[in-house]
């Protein structure tokens, strides 16, 4: 809604420069005090369950997004944020990948409505295709949380589906949403070895991280964390706003269908593949 409400107010010129241009700096905060929101042991034990499941569903959806980012000639850095947020965790990627790649706010904008639309859709199709199909608990829980983007949208549709999927599906979620680290620095490694400049080093990250340890070795002050937590969350949605309100109709009209066909495609190909290979495993 923030964005929507965003891009709404910049399509009839109500927004201003001043307020736009710390969209970038607000999403960094805002992952930033997120971390503190996140258990330590409870992100080690998950990460010991389906790591090699969702690293293949990450590196796959990568790899194919490079490669249709050339084939359908898609603005590589829009290319890079549709494929981050359809290989990990949707809105959240998108915006720790932004700041790394240093995205014009109307790609920023753009690549999350290409998500968001997906992210609806799959909300109310993926339920009905579990049923269909005779999925388990299982089953669907693990497909939910490695096909749908937004975290959000993997707990609504498994919830849906029962009780024993939305635990699948979490727990799975939270794992996926982990490679938003390693896969930062990847491409701000990248990012400099193609523009032989110096890499933007994606410090949110860092702290992020750091928050997390912090959040461990301080128990005694978990109340008060909760509230950075929550801090974050609101602070995400000011960010949504303001990269909304952002956006220039001209520049978002350039990324055109192609982009959209894009996300569309590799959403597709991790939803089709990976049901497939649960179902007749």
């Amino acid at each position: 809604m923030a964005l929507a409400i965003g891009i709404l107010l910049s399509a009839f010129g109500l927004t201003h420069q001043v307020f736009t241009k710390h969209s970038s700096l607000a999403l960094k905060i805002s992952i930033v005090l997120m971390g503190f929101g996140m258990n330590l042991p409870q992100v080690i034990m998950v990460s010991k369950t389906g790591f090699v499941d969702t690293a293949i569903s990450v590196f796959s959806v990568m790899i194919l997004g490079f490669l249709l980012t050339k084939l359908l000639k898609v603005d590589s850095k829009i290319g890079i944020l549709i494929s981050s947020g359809t290989a990990i965790c949707g809105g959240s990627a998108i915006a720790a990948i932004a700041p790394v790649i240093g995205s014009k706010n109307s790609q920023t904008s753009f690549a999350l409505v290409v998500i968001f639309v997906l992210n609806a859709l799959a909300l109310f199709i993926f339920p009905v295709i579990g049923h269909y199909s005779e999925m388990s608990q299982v089953e669907f829980g693990i497909w939910a949380a490695i096909a749908i983007h937004d975290t959000s949208s993997v707990v609504g549709a498994a919830a849906i589906f029962g009780e024993e999927a939305l635990q699948v599906a979490t727990t799975i979620k939270m794992i996926r949403a982990l490679w938003i680290v390693p896969l930062s620095l990847f491409i701000a490694v990248v990012q400099r070895n193609a523009s032989k400049s110096n890499v933007r080093v994606p410090w949110f990250i860092a702290v992020f991280v750091l928050a997390i340890l912090i959040t461990y070795f301080i128990p005694s002050a978990l109340s008060f964390f909760n509230y950075l937590d929550w801090l974050g969350r609101k602070g995400m949605v000011v960010a949504l706003f303001l990269i909304g309100s952002g956006i220039s109709f001209s520049e978002a009209k350039k990324a055109g269908w192609r982009s959209f066909l894009m996300g569309i495609l590799l959403w597709l190909a991790i939803s089709i593949v990976s049901f497939l290979i649960i179902i007749n495993s």
